[in-house]
């Protein structure tokens, strides 16, 4: 087996939390080791608009902005969004925030999974502190007391002191660890497709509660709006095949018509939806990150944030130890990230799904006391300013 030089920290998993996991690391002086089986499709602002988008918060946008990466994924194709309108079907209660009542020019910003993923991997390319290891992946792995090795499918071996799983949700490096996780398997698919709407959608994004699921549509930089619609897995495999024109109707009638009639659609898809929470975050010089330590339902739009929140989270702890000459391996490093970071992972995780569930019943009581909560939240600045400084990551 050949060996390689030890370095400080290995990550597996090069999607957007993995990428900047091991950017920051390594912009900050830390000798960084990247293991993806393939390097991300390229970008081109020539492309379609990819289908899988993300809504980052002002958290995830301060983190980029750190890396060096937001100016250009800022130029190449993003979109603010400053407006927010949530409303329930079942009562007509609303709830709306606005990017200068919270103090902000933007409540966040609407961008491609793909272009976020092309300018990290560029970024990291020019890093001399990372050595990608690209095509390559982890067959197996062990702790080595001090370090912590991984076997790759060329049979060459990563050592590192510690080594950080961004893996996703399937996570083969979770599995290795013996690292349960529990969770269940939402009886919701999401369909995700682009469409054209008459009227402009002012920088807004919109999302409406449905006995089905949540329809959100949110805002796109080419004035198209992404929507991501959640619903029983027959009802969404139908409306991903049925015709254009009746697809469009039935798209416009499940939006109340808020921007008028919807006049084209791009390609649709769809995928499953689930909750997942590992049991624990770490093992003996070993973290998890991102979607291999939770998968939250899409309502929220928190699945991204709550990631790269790890990502800050475990660059901080492992900055501090090395600062003061600790170990950046050891348990006790270890356990402050996931002291900070599992309780929150966990509460917001459970709150997706509680409001999942609690928007989709049709029992008279439960419609009318989602009503008086939402007009209530509504009047209540205070309270409306709590939720939207959670949503922004603060």
């Amino acid at each position: 087996m050949r060996s390689r030089k030890l370095f400080d920290i290995a990550v597996v998993g090069a999607g957007m939390v993995g990428s900047a996991t091991a950017l920051a690391l390594a912009r900050r002086g830390l000798r960084v080791a990247l293991v993806e089986e393939r390097a991300p499709p390229a970008w081109s602002a020539a492309d379609e608009v990819d289908l899988r988008v993300v809504a980052l918060a002002p958290s995830s946008i301060d983190l980029f902005d750190d890396l060096g990466v937001w100016p250009r994924i800022r130029a190449a194709r993003a979109a603010a969004y400053r407006h927010m309108h949530v409303w329930d079907s079942g009562n007509g209660a609303r709830l709306d925030f606005d990017a200068a009542q919270e103090g902000g020019s933007e409540l966040g910003w609407i961008v491609e999974n793909r272009l976020i993923q092309h300018c990290l991997w560029q970024a990291l390319e020019n890093e001399s502190g990372v050595a990608l290891r690209c095509p390559g992946r982890v067959v197996a792995t062990e702790d080595e007391g001090e370090a912590r090795s991984l076997r790759l499918d060329d049979d060459s071996k990563v050592q590192a002191r510690v080594v950080i799983a961004a893996d996703g949700g399937a996570s083969p490096l979770r599995a290795m660890l013996g690292i349960g996780a529990g969770g269940h398997v939402y009886d919701q698919h999401a369909l995700v497709a682009h469409v054209q709407t008459e009227r402009a959608h002012e920088d807004t994004a919109w999302q409406r509660f449905l006995p089905s699921g949540s329809l959100a549509f949110l805002p796109l930089a080419d004035g198209r709006c992404s929507i991501v619609w959640s619903l029983p897995p027959q009802q969404c495999r139908e409306l991903r095949e049925m015709p254009e024109v009746e697809f469009l109707r039935e798209l416009g009638c499940a939006f109340d018509f808020r921007l008028g009639p919807i006049l084209s659609t791009s390609a649709r898809a769809e995928f499953p939806l689930r909750l997942l929470l590992a049991e624990r975050y770490i093992a003996p010089r070993f973290a998890l990150a991102g979607d291999a330590a939770h998968v939250v339902h899409p309502l929220g739009g928190q699945g991204v944030n709550l990631g790269l929140r790890d990502v800050s989270a475990l660059v901080e702890a492992v900055m501090q130890a090395q600062d003061l000459g600790r170990d950046i391996g050891s348990d006790t490093v270890l356990r402050r990230y996931e002291r900070r970071r599992r309780s929150d992972n966990t509460v917001s995780a459970w709150g997706m799904d509680g409001i999942n569930r609690l928007f989709r019943s049709e029992f008279e009581p439960v419609v009318f006391a989602r009503g008086l909560g939402l007009r209530a939240v509504n009047a209540l600045s205070p309270l409306k300013h709590l939720f939207a400084r959670h949503a922004a990551g603060k």
